[in-house]
């Protein structure tokens, strides 16, 4: 099969591109490098069947073609990460849409028809008081979000253009909401929560917490997570569906610092930081986000196979690691999995 993988030097891509090396399939990654790393590929860069191009996908001459060389693709290619997201609103707007727009119209015109996975995400959701958030109940936007909100605007108008392009065009696409997205490779520069506390309580840092942490999350390991999107675009074939992707363990972030301390043995302490001192602006937090899996078990058989504490004891190793000066502790971390799945 031929895999192209927009953002495929990210976090969530990089793995997918691992997934897809391992069965042999050909793989094409486009990145513009802006959050992504070329070292989470260096695994495959002198692989035959896999090849990268370092490109913006709002003005690369050549997505035409790869589009058109396509099986599949999974477009992850977006703005991300609370920080980015606040700094960067414009830049959120026109890379999220226009670029999303761009590869559909590329899927158009190609002839070939090729399955697209688009990477939504749990905040088009918005401020909503449901128990638990499944694919059939209606999207809110809300102010009260500040600056935030054009993301979930960004990821709601994706959604409506591929649903507009499989039903006016008749290109099948798997729409995939991520709720909390967490493991390997990930940073936490731009303001993902689980690594920031996990380099916190490495080095016995307080462990800083923003908005007061009764909100709740459901985080999702990312090996599993791609594990997920694969098996969900292979059930849905030539359909259109929209999918949660996600784990519906739900978890306090005040919770879940508490438990990256203990899973450390750490000394580090719990500080609260209001948000607008952490971000810059006041806005409302989500108070809870928590997915109904129902849809993605009932067509897939799908099953977790990482807890939240396998999914924080691997990082914490690799911080380790880095702090004594060595490698990124992915080997450390294939041999961790692989006495497991023993």
């Amino acid at each position: 099969m031929h895999i192209l993988i927009t953002g495929g030097a990210g976090f969530i891509g990089s793995h997918l591109v691992d997934l897809h090396m391992a069965r042999g399939d050909q793989v094409h990654v486009v990145d513009d490098l802006s959050t992504g790393v070329r070292a989470n590929l260096a695994a495959h860069e002198d692989q035959p069947n896999f090849r990268f191009d370092e490109a913006d996908v709002l003005t690369w001459d050549q997505l035409d073609r790869v589009v058109g060389w396509a099986d599949r693709i999974y477009h992850l290619a977006a703005v991300v990460g609370v920080y980015r997201v606040i700094a960067e609103p414009t830049k959120v707007l026109a890379t999220n849409i226009a670029g999303c727009e761009r590869l559909l119209r590329a899927a158009r015109d190609g002839g070939w028809k090729p399955q697209v996975v688009l990477a939504s995400s749990s905040e088009v959701y918005g401020h909503n008081d449901e128990h638990i958030l499944h694919e059939d109940q209606e999207l809110t936007v809300s102010t009260r979000a500040g600056t935030r909100w054009g993301y979930s605007v960004s990821k709601i108008a994706d959604e409506a253009l591929g649903l507009s392009y499989s039903q006016r065009f008749g290109i099948p696409a798997v729409i995939s909401r991520f709720f909390n997205t967490v493991g390997p490779r990930q940073i936490g520069r731009y303001g993902m929560v689980v690594p920031r506390f996990v380099a916190q309580a490495v080095r016995n840092e307080p462990i800083t917490v923003f908005g007061g942490g009764a909100q709740t999350r459901s985080f999702c390991d990312v090996r599993d997570t791609v594990v997920a999107l694969d098996a969900m675009a292979t059930s849905s074939g030539r359909e259109t569906h929209i999918v949660n992707v996600g784990n519906d363990r739900e978890i306090s972030i005040r919770d879940l610092a508490d438990l990256v301390i203990q899973r450390a043995g750490s000394s580090s302490t719990i500080k609260d930081v209001a948000l607008r001192e952490a971000y810059g602006e006041d806005f409302e937090d989500i108070r809870r986000r928590r997915p109904d899996l129902s849809k993605l078990r009932g067509m897939t058989g799908f099953e977790h196979r990482f807890t939240l504490e396998q999914t924080i004891d691997d990082l914490i190793d690799v911080e380790r690691r880095k702090l004594e000066g060595g490698n990124d502790g992915h080997c450390t971390l294939v041999r961790n999995q692989s006495e497991r799945a023993a």
